[in-house]
């Protein structure tokens, strides 16, 4: 028999439970699911902390949602529990977590908006199912409006091209509207110049005017279209656009009391029904769509999907592909050399390969090596000189599809490091990290600095190349070569950092 999964998430409006089990054909059971709504939102967007009153409520919940998994056979320490934005932004979020833990013995995870864009995306793969081949060929969007932030991720002909998290949410805007005494015509107006500005800033990922795919995520959409649209399969929906932007214009004049009667929902859900589906409406206006498309899923199927012991090597090879193809577009947008970055990642992928045994780091860490190699000159949109310091910079401030906050770290130090004579043991935010992140940053450091130093004439100098270990000399032979000099003076100076971490100096012949 299977093992149920658990899983909760402390959002902005509610705390909701899942409870699920995959079959031996891989297939997902529902088994217990439950929903309490909270006003978590309201009080952080407005004071900037969880109140009191709300922070006993989230107790309460998380006390009966205990019990009920007890029901399972289910602890809290099986059950993964993750908090989203309005969680992250809260200034008393440590002692509240701590207070949780002491109470109910949940341990909670706060979520960056990058972690939940991920979660969305095997969430809606997997609710996609039959339609995925279009999802691969269509340039899409794919959006998800929560009470504190709004999650984007966009694809090009299939391939992650942004990622995006946006503070928009519909508690945070009604939040807005009270404590302005703003009205409905006046949120509108700003959605509409905040759409508009957003629009401009990701031109540069993807042409949104040209979206023939539009993907909405969300109790919200999934309401318009039960309400407007026809189903396609079971979860799955469509909603012809001009019937969708009726019912959001209909909608407008009902007012909450109406919405809860007509849509048979809470007053709590009802308060956010207009703000949310106009901010669908508005980014529906920059494409092209003539169909909406609404999965009914969320991002707790997504957290199951992901706590399985071994998904699937199709679907691992399929996510790793979108977030290297994420550091790839990035990497477009500030106009880098692919092709170089495209030798360096294949060149990173053979000596680790060749060093897997002595590396001895569990497989993600190939990841975070192709991803580095790709964006480690990302820096020369600033600046030629020092760039591997404004590669650093980019690479922090910017948002890498399936890539973490402790991974993004990770990378930048990486992208520091990869030039010059400083190493990362002479930086002392470096010697703070983790002792396992410090081993990551060194052990993928040295490999770049090699397979970079192996293309520095940007020029492909030799056709392949292969490794041998003699002794404590590694011999890197060249095939199909031209001439090599610029690759060997900058062997000679970049090989230091390889030679301290695994031991072998490097000889290229």
């Amino acid at each position: 028999m299977a093992t149920p999964e658990a899983v909760i998430e402390i959002g902005s409006t509610g705390v909701r439970l899942l409870v699920a089990e995959f079959t031996a054909d891989k297939k997902r059971n529902i088994l217990d699911r439950a929903e309490m709504p909270v006003s978590l939102g309201r009080d952080v967007f407005t004071a900037g902390v969880i109140s009191r009153e709300t922070q006993s409520q989230c107790l309460n919940i998380l006390l009966h949602y205990k019990e009920q998994l007890a029901g399972w056979g289910i602890t809290p320490e099986q059950t993964t529990i993750i908090a989203t934005s309005a969680f992250r932004e809260s200034k008393n979020k440590d002692p509240v977590m701590d207070k949780i833990l002491i109470a109910t013995g949940f341990r909670i995870k706060v979520i960056d908006g990058i972690e939940e864009n991920r979660l969305m995306y095997l969430a809606v793969a997997d609710r996609l199912n039959e339609e995925d081949a279009k999802l691969r060929s269509e340039d899409t969007v794919i959006l998800e409006v929560g009470g504190g932030s709004t999650e984007m991720m966009l694809m090009k002909k299939g391939k992650m091209a942004g990622a995006h998290s946006f503070r928009l949410g519909t508690v945070r805007l009604e939040a807005k509207m009270r404590s302005q005494s703003e009205s409905l015509a006046d949120i509108q107006r700003y959605l509409e110049e905040y759409t508009n500005n957003t629009k401009g800033s990701l031109e540069s990922e993807l042409n949104i005017s040209q979206v023939k795919q539009f993907i909405a995520v969300g109790a919200d959409a999934t309401l318009a279209a039960i309400n407007a649209g026809k189903p396609i399969s079971t979860f799955l929906w469509s909603i012809d656009r001009e019937d969708f932007e009726n019912f959001v214009d209909e909608l407008q004049e009902y007012s909450i009391d109406e919405c809860v009667a007509r849509f048979k929902i809470s007053y709590n859900d009802a308060q956010t029904l207009h703000v949310s589906l106009l901010i669908y409406k508005m980014f529906v206006h920059y494409t092209k769509v003539h169909t909406i498309i609404v999965p009914e899923t969320n991002i707790r199927d997504g957290l199951i999907i992901s706590k399985r012991e071994t998904p699937g090597e199709e679907l691992k090879a399929e996510f790793h592909q979108q977030i290297k193809a994420s550091a790839m577009s990035l990497l477009r947008k500030y106009h880098g050399d692919e092709k170089h970055a495209e030798r360096v990642r294949e060149y990173c992928v053979k000596f680790y390969n060749h060093l897997k045994n002595e590396i001895s780091l569990d497989e993600r860490t190939l990841l975070l090596l192709e991803v580095s190699a790709i964006l480690h000159d990302i820096g020369i949109f600033i600046r030629m000189d020092e760039h591997n310091l404004h590669s650093e910079y980019i690479i922090r401030h910017s948002e890498i599809f399936g890539i973490t906050h402790t991974e993004n770290v990770i990378l930048a130090t990486i992208a520091r490091y990869h030039r010059g004579r400083q190493q990362p043991q002479d930086n002392e935010q470096f010697q703070i990290l983790a002792r396992s992140d410090r081993m990551t940053i060194l052990k993928l450091t040295a490999i770049l600095r090699i397979a970079d130093a192996l293309d520095r004439s940007h020029g492909k100098s030799f056709s392949d190349f292969t490794l041998r270990q003699q002794k404590d000399s590694m011999i890197i032979r060249t095939k199909g070569s031209k001439n090599v000099a610029l690759e060997q003076v900058a062997l000679s100076e970049k090989g230091d950092l390889f030679e301290s971490v695994f031991g072998y100096k490097l000889i290229l012949v």
